[in-house]
């Protein structure tokens, strides 16, 4: 306890407990927003990874779908290379 004071002793060991509650509790509240910052940063990497291969599938669907539109084109312009040779015109 502080030497005598003008201020009550239970005042000043009271205070003195409350600082000293501050200081020993301050460990675990580190610990637990390093865990919340860490749970933050993990969370934000796998939505970052989700939107990535959603994008990627949207990708490869145009692709795909120019690639299928490509074929049908070729398709019809040897048809129509055939059929214009066919005809003499």
């Amino acid at each position: 306890m502080a030497f005598p004071t003008a201020v009550n002793n239970q005042i000043t060991d009271s205070v003195t407990q409350a600082n000293t509650q501050v200081v020993a509790i301050s460990p675990a509240v580190a610990m637990g927003n390093l865990y919340q910052a860490t749970a933050q940063a993990l969370a934000n990497a796998a939505h970052n990874a989700t939107m990535a291969q959603q994008q990627m599938f949207v990708t490869a669907q145009a692709a795909t779908t120019a690639g299928v539109a490509l074929l049908y084109s070729l398709d019809t312009a040897s048809t129509g290379a055939a059929t214009t040779k066919i005809l003499g015109k």
